[in-house]
């Protein structure tokens, strides 16, 4: 054994009270088993059992440094270096033999190491108490070991340590963890001995498997929570978008003064609850009452304005967390693209491509699907296609985004070279694949293939059509001119036919001047949503097509008896990162006066070259 003169005094010395001190603190800095047996062997020459800490605290401090050694290389020198520990630590067994489990349960992967030292302790006569088992069931519940766990339950109940509060709350974390809530239930239920342990570990379990039952046993609770309980339930308030609740339990933090300084974790939920029920006021008064903001405070904040198509305060805030000088991470860096993505702000998703790439995160993942998503959706589908292409790892979002971009751009064949790739790589496809697949043999007239994918879902996928495939199925066979088979085929269909069906329907009749059946199906379309301005007018252009002029003006007509308008059309384009918006007849553009007189040269122009003389283009 090598000499440390750096930690160890003269061996040769009678070990005393200064020596012990400073002792103690080298044995919290060991990295590694072999300094650990170092100082160990000093603390025997110098008969350390005789100074005034004892030995067995000394050797309880160096099972400490067992949390960070590596557990996978050196578990089996660990386990028996620390059975060898507790041989030689003084007469109080039990309490050596829990603090090395203390010690390894607190480890990462070691729930073998903690079981052995359980199982060593049992083998030399020792009774675990109730300070050994919860540590013991703790290592149970981080590996999910139901099987171990329940062995220590009967054990507990053969000794009567189960109807210890301290033992039934670990009991119950086991059972949360495993998913069995029956047992969660029944263990909170025996005895009156419960405490706010009891009740936080009954919510979360509830909280992984029915969240309203989370929210009711919080209100049940005859104790006051604190702020785990709460970020655990305002949780399960937002997965179910259950605003009142999450209103209600706001205000049973104002009333407990709990959060008055608003704990991070705790404003963190608040805001996450109150975006995703739609709430952006609140969230974002809550949001600049929080006095510490982290990475994960900005993430919920324009995550969830982008969820409620609050795209450009989405940025606003994104440039606002910029300010403070917090590094964005991959999740803020996903909630940024998809903005961009539905605002056309192309320039700001390649700045964000550069920030990914020179700040090292993968571009994998829903880091690239969110890639693909916006530059597809951003008119760069080559760049789309470089992004994918570019992927170690593809999932089924993946090859979706891809597909649906290629899709939207008319790239039909390229879009099911892709879904053939997906297949051969064995990713079973969602029921927006299939959505972007269709659409896709919609576009490029593929009726046969359409009519394939269409049966493969229900036939191959087990995935049951929704009427957005239904809709696909009418559109592909509408602009392939079957209006007759399009009919048929809603006629046949399983479920009731929606607007967006009929409205395909709508269309191909105009495509076809199919007026007879265009009237039976403007008729649905008034019966489900009598305000859709595009039906109407729609209708009225097929009315027109067939030099029916009485009868498109009825229409027309129509639309204002019941005050529809239609809703004007709006382009955008971005320049130098400011997006410009213009719909038709707007003139609130600064520069506006500009760009009328530029048209109406274009519009000159145009007929110049032989344009249809009543064309106009504003």
């Amino acid at each position: 054994m090598g000499t440390l003169p750096t930690i160890i005094p003269n061996s040769r010395a009678r070990f005393n009270n200064s020596q012990e001190f400073d002792v103690l603190p080298r044995v919290e800095s060991c990295k590694s088993v072999r300094e650990m047996k170092q100082i160990h062997a000093f603390m025997i020459k110098a008969k350390a059992n005789r100074a005034p800490l004892s030995f067995r605290l000394l050797c309880a401090k160096i099972t400490s440094v067992l949390q960070h050694v590596d557990l996978v290389s050196s578990k089996e020198i660990i386990f028996s270096y620390a059975c060898f520990l507790v041989k030689l630590c003084g007469q109080n067994y039990v309490f050596n033999f829990n603090s090395i489990i203390q010690s390894l349960a607190s480890c990462k992967n070691s729930f073998n190491a903690t079981m052995g030292m359980y199982r060593e302790m049992l083998l030399e006569g020792f009774f675990p108490d109730t300070y050994t088992i919860p540590h013991v069931l703790k290592a149970c519940s981080e590996s999910e070991s139901l099987r171990e766990g329940q062995q220590i339950h009967a054990y507990s109940i053969k000794t009567s340590l189960a109807s210890n509060v301290f033992v039934k709350n670990t009991l119950m974390r086991l059972y949360a963890v495993c998913g069995i809530i029956k047992s969660v239930e029944k263990l909170f239920d025996e005895g009156p001995d419960r405490d706010l342990v009891s009740w936080t570990t009954l919510i979360q379990g509830y909280a992984k498997m029915d969240y309203s039952s989370a929210i009711d046993a919080f209100f049940r609770m005859n104790w006051i929570a604190d702020e785990m309980t709460l970020v655990v339930v305002l949780s399960a308030c937002s997965k179910l978008r259950d605003l009142n609740s999450g209103k209600k339990i706001h205000a049973y933090m104002d009333h407990h003064k709990i959060g008055v300084n608003l704990d991070v974790f705790l404003g963190n939920a608040l805001v996450d609850m109150y975006l995703k029920c739609g709430q952006i006021d609140f969230a974002r008064q809550v949001f600049d009452e929080m006095p510490t903001k982290n990475v994960v405070s900005w993430n919920s904040m324009i995550s969830g304005l982008a969820q409620q198509g609050q795209f450009k305060k989405a940025l606003d805030m994104f440039r606002m967390m910029q300010n403070m000088g917090l590094k964005p991470d991959s999740v803020t860096v996903v909630g940024v693209l998809n903005s961009c993505a539905n605002l056309g702000m192309l320039e700001l998703g390649k700045w964000m491509h550069s920030y990914i790439n020179k700040s090292y995160i993968k571009a994998d993942g829903y880091v690239g699907n969110a890639l693909v998503d916006m530059y597809a959706k951003c008119g760069s589908i080559d760049q789309a296609l470089e992004v994918f292409q570019a992927m170690k790892r593809r999932d089924v979002y993946s090859y979706t985004a891809m597909i649906v971009g290629l899709a939207m751009h008319g790239e039909a064949r390229r879009a099911l070279d892709i879904f053939s790739q997906m297949l051969k790589m064995g990713i079973k496809p969602d029921l927006v694949t299939f959505v972007g697949v269709l659409s896709a043999c919609s576009h490029a007239g593929l009726v046969e293939e359409g009519r394939r994918h269409f049966e493969d879902m229900s036939r191959l996928y087990d995935l049951e059509p929704k009427t957005e495939h239904y809709g696909c199925m009418v559109d592909l066979l509408g602009r392939a001119g079957l209006i007759s088979e399009a009919q048929e085929f809603i006629n046949k269909m399983p479920i009731l036919p929606d607007a967006f069906i009929w409205g395909s329907l709508l269309a191909a009749c105009k495509i076809h001047a199919k007026v007879e059946l265009g009237e039976s199906a403007m008729e649905k379309l008034v019966e489900m949503e009598p305000s859709r301005d595009g039906a109407y007018i729609l209708m009225s252009n097929i009315y027109s097509s067939a030099n029916r002029w009485r009868d498109a003006l009825k229409w027309r007509k129509e639309m204002k008896k019941r005050n529809i308008k239609k809703t004007p059309g709006c382009s955008s384009i971005e320049i130098d990162g400011m997006v410009h918006e213009f719909r038709k007849g707007e003139k609130s553009h600064p520069r506006s006066k500009e760009l009328y007189k530029l048209l109406q040269v274009l519009t000159h122009q145009l007929r110049n070259y032989g344009l249809d003389q009543n064309f106009v283009w504003y």
